[in-house]
């Protein structure tokens, strides 16, 4: 039986950016981000005028780490809908915690 991947999200209708359709995204290559990646994501998110005591608790971080792990711009993570931005901070929490 093959085991589920708790990284890849499936939208509920297909999501079109940049002229591109997309049924989902996979953000299993959060596991392979560096501490580095980590603290450059810090300091985007504070450049972008983002504040929080716990950065990993926000969905602007969620974004801009999801954006680390697949490749993709973070302005893709911003334009989702609201329900599947917040799949994305699900997951990028979930990482954190486990």
């Amino acid at each position: 039986m093959p085991q589920s991947n708790e990284y890849l999200i499936q939208f509920k209708k297909p999501y079109t950016f940049e002229g591109n359709e997309h049924t989902e995204v996979d953000l299993s290559n959060l596991e392979n981000l560096t501490t580095g990646d980590l603290i450059r994501a810090d300091g985007q998110f504070g450049e972008s005028g983002q504040f929080a005591v716990m950065n990993e608790m926000t969905t602007g971080y969620a974004c801009i780490l999801a954006a680390k792990a697949t490749g993709k711009p973070v302005e893709f993570f911003q334009q989702l809908p609201a329900v599947e931005g917040v799949k994305v901070k699900r997951v990028v929490m979930g990482f954190f915690n486990a």
